[in-house]
């Protein structure tokens, strides 16, 4: 399997986003590095520790839209994770400099979509590629409709 020709290009002048050479498509970044206890006893990235890397751009995302995922928690919102999948391509190493890529992809009554993507810092090759879809629900986690707050940034997310 190969992965994506992905070609991050400024957008505008928000350093928070990027825009594909390839697609198009407009993506949020945050940065990371690899700490010790993301790896394994082979140095490489544990592979589930991937999906911390999800979760922290998925956050740093709706945080950088104005609205921190603990207020939409305060609200009686939760969005569980019913549905994920992964492409691995290569590892990554401690202490390596990474970006991890996010974006909208869908957003259903009562649920909504994520893609990500994870590239070396340095030489800016993709590692990893994958989605998360999220239900959302009341505290007794029951499905309901996808807040007004989430619809928002969605809705306004650059194209």
């Amino acid at each position: 399997m190969r992965a994506p020709d992905f070609q991050p290009t400024p957008y505008d002048e928000d350093q928070r986003y990027v825009r594909d050479a390839n697609t198009r498509l407009v993506w949020h970044r945050v940065s990371q590095r690899v700490l010790f206890a993301d790896t394994d006893r082979t140095g490489a990235v544990y592979h589930a520790t991937y999906l911390r890397f999800f979760e922290l751009g998925r956050a740093t995302l709706l945080r950088d839209a104005g609205f921190p995922l603990r207020e939409l928690e305060d609200k009686g919102y939760a969005y569980p994770i019913f549905q994920l999948g992964l492409d691995y391509f290569r590892p990554l190493d401690y202490d390596d400099p990474m970006w991890i890529y996010t974006r909208f992809r869908e957003l259903r009554p009562v649920s909504i979509d994520f893609d990500y993507l994870i590239a070396h810092a340095d030489s800016g090759t993709v590692l990893c590629k994958g989605f998360t879809r999220h239900c959302a629900t009341n505290r007794k986690g029951i499905p309901i409709a996808v807040d007004p707050i989430t619809t928002g940034i969605f809705h306004s997310f650059p194209t």
